[in-house]
């Protein structure tokens, strides 16, 4: 083992960066693996058309409302009663005025339009309604199979 000694004791003001790369590193994978398994959305099927597809922005907000009522805002479960007073507070729809609505296509007519006009109570001037545009049959026959 060797020593030194310095004759003049000045303290060494130099950081040691090493464990801070390690750190950071460790938490970029941490956050790497975490990040995909944070997309967990509502099951919904829905509606199949022939629409043109439009390209949503990132940003976008989406109001879901499954086969059995529930309604998420996100993937954020919201009850009928709140519904107005969290879209009135959301930052995205005081930004953009633009809200997406998906609905299980089982559902009634009226329960989609419920949750319509308290977007539009809540301040939203465009709705949009997301389908699915891989549609097996034409427009027609879907028609008359209902």
């Amino acid at each position: 083992m060797g020593f030194q000694t310095n004759q003049s004791s000045q303290l060494n003001s130099d950081i040691n960066i090493t464990p801070l790369v390690d750190v950071m590193l460790v938490l970029l994978i941490i956050f790497m693996v975490t990040a995909p398994m944070l997309n967990a959305g509502v099951d919904i099927n829905l509606p199949k058309t022939d629409a043109a597809i439009l390209e949503s922005p990132d940003s976008a907000l989406t109001l879901s409302i499954d086969k059995h009522r529930k309604i998420h805002i996100g993937t954020v479960s919201v009850t009928w009663t709140s519904l107005e007073k969290k879209l009135k507070a959301n930052p995205r729809i005081k930004q953009t005025n633009e809200l997406y609505i998906e609905a299980d296509q089982t559902l009634n007519y009226g329960v989609v339009v419920r949750a319509m006009a308290i977007a539009r109570r809540a301040g939203v001037t465009k709705l949009f309604m997301v389908t699915d545009p891989h549609q097996t049959k034409t427009p027609l026959e879907t028609l008359d199979a209902l």
